[in-house]
């Protein structure tokens, strides 16, 4: 089974108020990127990755009239994927929202998300994710409420085969200091928003474990904007968000690849230019890691990067594709379930 995350920048703006495609002339989200190109674009890479199940991160909007699902799926049948089901979880007031597309031959999704759902609740349990969650984050001895603005997707699935696992989708706050207008306020946001995040994979990092409490194998994957060695603040900080959630006892052996001596390889799953300096700055944001149990079933992880993976290189009409479509890249997991 392949199972495979994927940002797709500014997907919402590729449909009208009624989820058709807008298939025109158009400028998309993306710089000087038609929405018939970006189309065009994402429905060949979603060909060539060809999952059994792809968590869209950045899916379409769902609002009074906009629905993730029916916009998914009508992608699905104008490209004849075979992912032609989609669910999502809670919405979200971004218009980026998380939902899973899949191959209804292949598997099975429930929506199904865990956590008391009382605001004012005490006990052990964590809360669901869209209520809060009060952590103290800097141990002055005062709680900080933290939400989410895109809870991430809670789902039971369950393979052909009857194998069952839980699948958590997730996109962490973005530590970029939008809006910023000094440096002193950039560095005030950043710290801000790199505290919100912390506090997120520490919420996150708490449902995973009390799935493999219960013996349940826990696949987690998505955009987590951050990765070990990313920046300066994990300085401050003392560790990524990443290494949060790997602590739960997850693997995905990317971060690790990105710790190694340099010089070497550094992977990565997103690219973004830097217009000002003429260059473009590459990050790992995207991972797919799987609990302990799953190790056992031969995963084998892929970054389609274009420039980095032989085979997207060496076809032409996809490497150019993966530039157009995203700033991002599709990670995929290949792995016996």
């Amino acid at each position: 089974m392949r199972l495979a995350t994927y940002n797709i920048e500014w997907f919402a703006n590729l449909f009208d108020q009624e989820d058709k495609l807008l298939m025109d002339d158009g400028w998309s989200g993306r710089h000087n990127v038609t929405r018939a190109q970006q189309v065009e674009a994402i429905a060949t890479v979603l060909t060539a990755v060809d999952a059994d199940a792809l968590l869209v991160v950045e899916a379409p909007n769902t609002g009074k009239r906009q629905n993730t699902v029916r916009a998914l799926q009508t992608f699905a049948e104008a490209f004849e994927l075979r992912t032609s089901n989609a669910i999502m979880g809670f919405a979200n007031d971004t218009h980026q929202e998380i939902a899973l597309l899949f191959d209804p031959a292949k598997l099975s999704a429930r929506h199904d998300p865990k956590g008391h759902r009382d605001k004012d609740a005490t006990t052990a349990e964590t809360p669901r994710f869209d209520g809060e969650f009060r952590i103290d984050l800097d141990i002055d001895a005062t709680e900080d409420i933290i939400t989410f603005s895109k809870p991430p997707l809670e789902l039971a699935i369950q393979t052909g085969s009857g194998f069952e696992f839980r699948l958590i989708g997730a996109h962490l706050k973005s530590k970029a200091p939008h809006g910023a207008e000094s440096r002193d306020e950039a560095l005030r946001i950043s710290i801000a928003n790199r505290r919100k995040q912390l506090a997120q994979a520490v919420w996150l990092s708490k449902r995973v474990r009390s799935h493999l409490e219960n013996a349940e194998p826990v696949v987690l994957l998505g955009d987590l904007n951050d990765g070990p060695g990313l920046d300066e603040f994990e300085h401050l900080f003392g560790r990524s968000s990443v290494e949060i959630l790997l602590d739960t006892g997850l693997c995905d052996p990317h971060p690790a690849q990105a710790l190694r001596p340099r010089p070497g390889w550094i992977p990565s799953t997103a690219r973004f230019a830097r217009p000002e300096e003429g260059q473009y700055l590459e990050a790992l944001l995207d991972y797919i890691m799987i609990s302990e149990d799953l190790r056992a079933r031969s995963p084998v992880w892929r970054i389609w990067h274009p420039f980095r993976d032989a085979q997207c290189w060496n076809v032409p009409e996809l490497r150019e594709a993966l530039v157009t479509a995203s700033d991002h890249f599709p990670v995929t997991l290949d792995i016996d379930l």
